[in-house]
């Protein structure tokens, strides 16, 4: 089917309306996959700034503070004295006591 110069202007313009309705429907499932898409992302949003309740805060008691002031103490030391005993058990493997019996 031979078509002129006008024809297929005519022809072209003719085809225009169907080939936009493919194009507006590709564009409107696209537009609906990005809503959807978006919400998504704000639900995600609303799921991660949720938080729980703050805490009540406890008022530093001065008597229990110096309670365990004293018991971290008393860890310390118990701490360096078994270190110590440790220390004293290993030189006396590595260096035996040896005591002399001279009699004269």
């Amino acid at each position: 089917m031979a078509i002129g110069p006008i024809g297929n202007a005519i022809f072209v313009n003719q085809q225009t309306a169907a080939a936009s309705n493919v194009q507006n429907a590709h564009n409107n499932r696209v537009e609906f996959q990005n809503m959807v898409a978006q919400t998504l992302a704000n639900e995600k949003e609303k799921e991660v700034v949720e938080v729980r309740p703050t805490e009540e805060n406890h008022e530093v008691d001065p008597d229990r503070e110096h309670q365990r002031q004293e018991a971290d103490e008393e860890t310390k030391r118990s701490e360096h004295q078994e270190k110590d005993e440790d220390e004293e058990k290993k030189s006396e493997k590595e260096f035996p006591i040896h005591k002399l019996d001279i009699k004269v």
